[in-house]
């Protein structure tokens, strides 16, 4: 349920002359985000995907909704979060054709996927959701900061697409010992739970450290998207809500609302973690421990050293 609505249409203001980058833009949440975007005149979105083919015609969708003569600039970009060299390879392309970056959209991810390792050899769910996000947020820090310094009247942001399932995470929150494994003695929606804890642990600490940028998290509700049809691990209770709770569950246009909200309103408090619409601090306990969140970041510091460039 959303505490109150959010109309797109009013509440996004002029994005004229402004840069946008969304991960998994090319279906659910993404796709929906980069189309409320592209109605407010941005100077370009870069819709990032795995397939490129699901982009174009992702891309084809969105100009046809919108319409008219003057068609909004909506660049594909092939990006593979289960390889930090398809990140880094992403990231490369973007920094040599973009002038500037002023909202990026951390939204792609897996949930409850069955206990596997990325090409890197991480949790799957953990090097997906966190790491390859953590990496292209790291890698285009140059940009964001510089465009930050140029325009003081823009508030560049990082919103994270985290989820209020980060509650079912370990009771460590973050389980450092099973990040390089399978994870099989954990539950799906526990490896799920962990990497959504860590995504919010590490933008509360990137917010204390990069303070000219704003940083948020957020929970973008039950939404019915694509997420649950890769959910092949988790528990039956949870696959018979997935399959037979749609329609109790948000629209997709309703489900983009609160990470649309927290790349543009003025209220966004850095580092701040929001439930739908813009509903502030149900983080878990662990979810909230700075201590905690400076030791995913060193961790996560540690791992991508060898792909910052």
């Amino acid at each position: 349920m959303c505490s109150r609505s959010f109309s797109p249409a009013t509440e996004i203001p002029s994005l004229q002359g402004k840069v946008i980058l969304v991960t998994g833009g090319n279906n659910g949440l993404g796709k929906q985000a980069i189309l409320e975007y592209a109605r407010h005149g941005p100077a370009e979105i870069w819709m990032a995907s795995r397939n490129l083919d699901k982009a174009n015609q992702a891309i084809q969708d969105i100009h046809a909704q919108i319409g008219g003569s003057v068609l909004p600039v909506i660049k594909p970009l092939q990006l593979d979060l289960n390889s930090l060299d398809s990140v880094q390879q992403a990231a490369r392309k973007f920094l040599s054709e973009a002038q500037r970056l002023d909202i990026l959209m951390l939204n792609a991810g897996i949930m409850a996927s069955p206990p596997a390792l990325t090409k890197d050899g991480y949790e799957v769910q953990f090097g997906t959701n966190h790491l390859g996000h953590a990496l292209l947020a790291k890698l285009l820090l140059p940009i964001l900061k510089s465009t930050a310094a140029r325009d003081t009247s823009a508030s560049v942001r990082v919103v994270v697409v985290s989820s209020d399932a980060h509650a079912r995470a370990p009771k460590a929150g973050v389980v450092f010992d099973s990040l390089k494994t399978p994870a099989e003695g954990m539950g799906a929606m526990e490896r799920y739970g962990q990497s959504k804890t860590a995504s919010i642990l590490w933008t509360r600490h990137m917010a204390e450290i990069h303070r000219d940028i704003k940083w948020a998290s957020i929970h973008p509700g039950i939404v019915s998207t694509g997420l649950g049809a890769g959910a092949k691990d988790a528990s039956l209770p949870v696959r018979v809500l997935l399959k037979v709770g749609r329609p109790l569950m948000m629209t997709v246009e309703k489900g983009a609302w609160n990470q649309l909200w927290a790349s543009v309103s003025p209220e966004v408090k850095t580092g701040g973690y929001y439930e739908p619409v813009g509903v502030a601090g149900k983080t878990s306990e662990k979810a909230s421990d700075m201590m905690l969140a400076d030791k995913v970041a060193q961790w996560t510091d540690a791992e991508l050293q060898r792909f910052m460039f």
